[in-house]
């Protein structure tokens, strides 16, 4: 269990890093008008998510550590949105539309909604 742990704690601190420095580098070279960094990492830990979930299920045998370091540890700092997306289609593969769906409205409108409420309270205090 402490092995488990230090996984996803060195992979976080890689992924959290990786994150800042490439939202950083899209801001200087993008410009901060659109979050670009946000939407590239948010690209990249789906991509991540669903390649090695589905590889390590599927096409190879590998201790299960390592899906807590990547996929939890990783992705999980890098980007949250990785797993909602996996979720969602995983959701679409098994022809569960209604449950895709739900997923989509729910993470959507309850998420930003959360942050609209978090921003209020804010301002509030």
């Amino acid at each position: 269990m402490l092995k488990d742990f230090l996984a996803i704690s060195v992979a976080a601190i890689v992924g959290a890093n990786l994150r800042y420095l490439l939202s950083r580098l899209a801001a200087i070279e993008l410009g901060s008008v659109f979050p670009y960094g946000t939407l590239f990492i948010n690209i990249v830990g789906s991509l991540i998510v669903g390649f090695f979930v589905i590889w390590t299920t599927e096409r190879a045998l590998v201790d299960p550590r390592w899906r807590l370091l990547v996929v939890v540890g990783f992705c999980g700092s890098f980007t949250t949105f990785s797993s909602y997306a996996f979720e969602t289609m995983a959701y679409f593969e098994h022809g569960q539309w209604g449950l895709m769906l739900a997923n989509i409205l729910t993470n959507n409108i309850l998420c930003l909604g959360g942050a609209l409420a978090g921003m209020a309270l804010a301002r509030a205090l």
